[in-house]
């Protein structure tokens, strides 16, 4: 199902913006009278980008469990948010081809995409259709790797020129930007490893798949820079300080310990020290699911086994370089090193970050080193850890020093163990979406009124995907009202 992206970016801007209304005054509280009907703001069918019985049937059954009026509004607007105006599904040449835009900027992040469709992933064995949506995804995302396992952003149309178009070194075509982030090819490798472990169809390894998983490998080794040197730099003329890294775009220096540089963050932000941790884990995990693949799917036991020990390889180089003895805190995670004993103690409220840890699987919430690390997250020390009148919650640097993200306070809720923490995090987030009835990028801690990104569809699905969680681990959660 197809539409005209242009004009529907357009509309639904200024639908989405066009909901602002006046702050909520304190934490928990509605902008809504308790009798008032709340009305879908979701596209109507003729005007979705895609449709999938098994999504609207999962909307009404988890929506019938929850007792506040508001907060079921927020799911059923916010759950389908993907499917509904961000899809680009056809057959090319014989096979699913499957484009998503991230919402408001009309290009796919290799991250964002994955993370858009993640929560729709349960249903693909009883939806043919949101299964072939899938398969298309891992295709496009092999074509993406494949034009520049570099590049985090891309375009379907190679003639579309843009903005960033200045950036150096020129980009190929199709990409929309340039920016060198460890987790956009984790993310190619979740989307293959989890379609797969759902279906059990290996048709999606091909000839292009496993090309572009080596070539995945080979760019993390290179970026291990044993030699000291790497073929990337990124150069972009801006008055955002964070929008390229330093150093004519080589990046700060850092010492060898096996660890793989990142020069962007997935905020996009350049990193401070090129190590980041929270990235190197992911990488990790990556590795050791193409081990699984490569070792019992496609056979190849000698490749399996390179990407296991790359894999244990970082995971040593982690805990030798990463874990450390905080003064407050205990045992935990820095967020980036240098390999010369600098660490940078913060986070930043995107997926990875030390707190998505036990989201991804990297850690069980009670583990020691997260749990200490946790706490400090949520602790002032944390700089990025921010408290106003409208909410309390992570930040990022991508969006300044005053503004919470939404994303942040969601991945708090989905890694809690503690009810009551789970129920807080609902209540600012019923406080903080400004009657729009969808998730922001960001909000003012003081107002969120001042917010930034009216479509921002990642954080949309992931409420959704956190409301499914609680449905299911704690369903007399959403027999309250927030």
């Amino acid at each position: 199902m197809k539409m005209d992206r242009r004009n529907f970016i357009r509309n639904n801007t200024l639908l989405y913006g066009g909901l602002a209304v006046a702050p909520s005054a304190a934490f928990g509280s509605s902008l809504f009278p308790s009798d008032q009907p709340f009305v879908s703001n979701r596209p109507s069918p003729d005007k979705r980008t895609f449709i999938s019985e098994e999504v609207e049937k999962t909307i009404q059954q988890v929506k019938a469990a929850i007792a506040d009026k508001e907060v079921a509004w927020m799911f059923e607007n916010c759950y389908p948010n993907t499917l509904d105006t961000t899809v680009d599904y056809e057959v090319i040449d014989g096979k699913p081809d499957t484009f998503i835009i991230t919402g408001d900027i009309d290009a796919m992040w290799l991250r964002d995409s994955t993370a858009q469709v993640w929560p729709y992933m349960p249903l693909i064995k009883n939806d043919n259709q949101l299964k072939a949506l899938i398969h298309g995804l891992v295709n496009r995302q092999v074509k993406c790797v494949l034009t520049d396992p570099y590049a985090n952003a891309f375009y379907k149309d190679l003639n579309k020129v843009s903005e960033w178009s200045s950036d150096l070194p020129k980009a190929a075509p199709g990409v929309h930007e340039r920016k060198w982030e460890i987790d956009s090819l984790c993310y190619v490798v979740r989307l293959s490893s989890r379609y797969y472990e759902l279906t059990g169809d290996s048709t999606i390894f091909d000839k292009n798949w496993d090309k572009a998983m080596r070539l995945i490998v080979k760019t993390f080794r290179t970026e291990q820079r044993k030699d000291g040197t790497s073929p990337y730099r990124f150069i972009r003329t801006t008055n955002a300080m964070m929008d390229a890294p330093v150093f004519s775009g080589t990046g700060r220096p850092v010492k060898y310990t096996g660890l793989i540089c990142s020069m962007f963050r997935p905020s996009d932000d350049a990193t401070d020290f090129p190590y980041l941790i929270p990235s190197n884990i992911f990488a990790a995990i990556s590795l050791e699911q193409l081990s699984d693949i490569y070792g019992t799917v496609l056979k190849d036991s000698a490749y399996a086994k390179q990407c296991r020990d790359f894999s244990n390889e970082l995971f040593a180089a982690i805990k030798k370089q990463a874990l450390a003895p905080h003064l407050d805190f205990g045992e935990m995670y820095a967020y980036e090193v240098d390999g010369y004993g600098n660490r940078l103690y913060m986070d930043d409220a995107n997926v990875p970050s030390l707190m998505s840890l036990a989201y991804l699987g990297a850690h069980k919430p009670n583990d020691l080193p997260y749990r200490n690390t946790r706490k400090f997250l949520l602790s002032d020390s944390n700089p990025y850890y921010l408290k106003g009148k409208a909410a309390e919650g992570q930040a990022s640097p991508h969006s300044g020093k005053e503004r919470i993200w939404p994303m942040g306070i969601i991945l708090r809720a989905m890694t809690s163990v503690d009810e009551k923490e789970i129920v807080h995090c609902l209540q600012m987030l019923k406080a903080t979406h400004n009657g729009t009835g969808f998730m922001h990028e960001s909000f003012h801690k003081d107002n969120p009124a001042d917010f930034t990104r009216s479509w921002f569809a990642w954080a949309n699905t992931l409420f959704g995907e956190l409301i499914i969680k609680i449905y299911h681990e704690h369903p007399n959660i959403l027999g309250q009202t927030f």
